[in-house]
Formats: structure tokens, C-alpha cells, sequence
């Protein structure tokens, strides 16, 4: 597999496999287990809930891993958090309301299938091509104790590629010179992935803040008068996606294209029968949007 198959890979099988892990932000039994060890409803659980494996971080560690939501929203919950509820415990919830969801979605019989065992076997060998070095947020999450149901390893070895991924965006988008609002907006405005009404709140923006970064990217010559990504823009971000797939395609390579395909497979028919089964909701995403953490 030379570099650019393992580029499209890379792109390739997040696409598919993303949905198996970020569907755990939109089920009700995410909050239910994580307010049960003590946080509160809400933003808490997602910025505690993804930043538990890190340990008792601070604002600014979540702010900058997590790159596109606003700072002044997430030090309303972070430290906070680790007031009402130790690190590790909320790791343990997590685990505990994926294996909850999982069930409700996919049911007993697919997650007792040898598709199910496989996918979970590859997707492990997959994350064995993740080097740590400068990818915080993939470095925490490794560090966290692998279950041992099948389905269970799925979904953590699907979110160890996802931040692996995730902080080699971030360096892409720094490199590139876009903050994290900014490159929020100029991702939804691809109608790719989350409405803009639905990023804007979900990320913590106010409105003020949302239409000077649009006026920003106007002027920098990035937006056009309708808001639409000019030539400069398109250009822009295209050099971002393909800097992005680039630096996440290590784990693809390794795992070699005949591996990767079938997990990708895999990954597709299991994330169908999630979505099909109503892992998200409506008026979040844009129609046919991959639901993964670029920005």
C-alpha cells in the first residue's frame, strides 16, 4: 500500500467507522451513567466523558485537545467535574453505558457474532500503527485498560483511531493557520457534517462571537458574500483534509489493504444498522453527514 492508498483509507474507514463511537455522545444512556457516578446533565458529561482518560486536566488542556468549542464553555464544567466525579470512575461509566447502547442498537445476536469479533480483532490490530508522539488526546485514551468484550474493544479501538486522527487534524488546522471557530465554520459551510445552528450551539458559541468569525473569514478571503467557501477556501481546506488523512494513515498501512478493506466492511454494515436504529437525531447533522470530529 503506497502513501496515498493509505491516505484514502484512512478517510475511508473513519467514515464508516466513526458513527460506532460518536453515537455514544447522542444516546441517553451516556448521561445516565455518567450523571449515576456523579456529574452533572449536560455539557459535563461530554467534556468529562471524553477528557477522563487524560486524568484531572484542566480547561485549557480540554479547550486545546478538543480545539473547536469554545474556552469560556468548557471551564463552566472543567475542573469542576473532577469535584463530583474521579477520572477514572467516569471511564468505567463510559464503558459501562456504551455496552448499554450497543445492545439497544445493534442487539444481543450481532454482538455475539464472529462480524462483530472481527471487526473488533482488526480495529485492535489497527491501533497497534498509532505512535503516541504528539497526539495528546489519542496518548490518554491509550493509556486506559482494554475490555474485554468484543464489542467493547470495537468501540475503543474505533475511538483510539478517532482521536489519533482528531490530533493530527489539529495540527493540520494549525499549521494551516485556522482556530478552532474557524475551523468549525468553514467545515459546516461544506454541508458535510453539523448544521450550522446545531455547531454553533453544540460547540458553545454566542452569536457574537459566531458572526465576527464569519465576518473574519470574509475578510481573510475564505467566505464569500453568501458564506460560501471561495476558491481560496475550498483550496484551504481541501490542503487541511488531505494533510489530515495523510498524518492518520500509519494505523491503515500496518494493517495492509486486504485488513483494512474488510474492516471497513464490517464497520459499514454495523453503522447502518446504528443509524438505522436511530443512533442520532434530527437536525444535527447535515443529510448523508459522517458524524466524526473533523472541523
Amino acid at each position: 500500500m503506497d502513501d496515498a492508498e493509505a491516505a484514502n483509507i484512512s478517510y475511508r474507514c473513519n467514515r464508516v467507522l466513526d458513527p460506532l463511537h460518536s453515537l455514544s455522545y447522542f444516546a441517553p444512556e451516556t448521561e445516565q451513567a455518567l450523571t449515576g457516578v456523579g456529574l452533572r446533565p449536560g455539557r459535563m458529561c461530554y467534556f468529562a466523558g471524553r477528557s477522563a482518560p487524560m486524568g484531572a486536566v484542566g480547561p485549557e488542556t480540554v479547550a486545546a485537545t478538543f480545539y473547536n468549542f469554545n474556552p469560556e464553555t468548557v471551564a463552566k464544567y472543567i475542573p469542576r467535574a473532577w469535584t463530583l466525579a474521579e477520572p477514572e470512575r467516569v471511564v468505567q461509566a463510559r464503558f459501562e453505558s456504551v455496552d448499554a447502547v450497543f445492545t439497544r442498537l445493534l442487539g444481543a445476536e450481532v454482538l455475539a457474532s464472529a462480524d462483530l469479533a472481527e471487526a473488533a480483532e482488526l480495529a485492535r490490530a489497527a491501533v497497534d500503527g498509532c505512535a503516541p508522539e504528539g497526539r495528546p488526546l489519542f496518548a490518554g485514551h491509550l493509556g486506559v485498560p482494554w475490555p474485554t468484550e468484543p464489542h467493547l474493544v470495537l468501540w475503543h479501538a474505533i475511538s483510539l483511531l478517532r482521536e489519533f486522527r482528531g490530533d493530527g487534524h489539529i495540527a493540520a488546522l494549525v499549521l494551516h493557520g485556522l482556530g478552532g471557530l474557524q475551523a468549525l465554520i468553514t467545515h459546516t459551510v461544506t454541508g458535510r457534517q453539523f448544521l450550522p445552528e446545531a455547531a454553533k450551539k453544540s460547540r458553545g458559541w454566542s452569536d457574537e462571537q459566531w458572526n465576527a468569525a464569519y465576518a473574519g473569514l470574509r475578510s481573510d478571503g475564505l467566505l464569500d458574500d453568501q458564506d460560501q467557501l471561495t476558491e481560496e477556501g475550498t483550496e484551504l481546506r481541501s490542503k487541511i483534509e488531505a494533510a489530515t488523512n495523510a498524518a492518520a494513515a500509519g494505523p491503515w498501512r500496518v494493517l495492509g489493504e486486504e485488513k483494512s478493506e474488510r474492516l471497513h466492511d464490517l464497520g459499514r454494515a454495523l453503522s447502518r444498522q446504528a443509524v438505522a436504529a436511530g443512533a442520532f437525531p434530527d437536525g444535527v447533522f447535515a443529510k448523508g453527514a459522517g458524524r466524526n470530529r473533523d472541523s
